[in-house]
């Protein structure tokens, strides 16, 4: 769910503006929870797609 088009319970305002506190705290949160890769080392990231290379060309023999 994106948070464009939530409005925020505290101020009344849309939650993307980031008018108050709870605002900002929500969009942070939704943010984070969008991309499941964004707080993983990018070495880590490297790694995996090179297990992932190596296990497609084993399927592919």
């Amino acid at each position: 769910m994106t948070y464009d088009r939530l409005v925020c319970a505290n101020c009344a305002a849309p939650v993307s503006q980031g008018r108050c506190p709870v605002c900002r705290a929500n969009r942070e949160r939704l943010q984070q929870e969008q991309s499941p890769f964004a707080g993983m080392n990018p070495m880590a990231l490297v790694a995996l797609l090179a297990v992932l290379v190596a296990a497609v060309a084993l399927l592919a023999r």
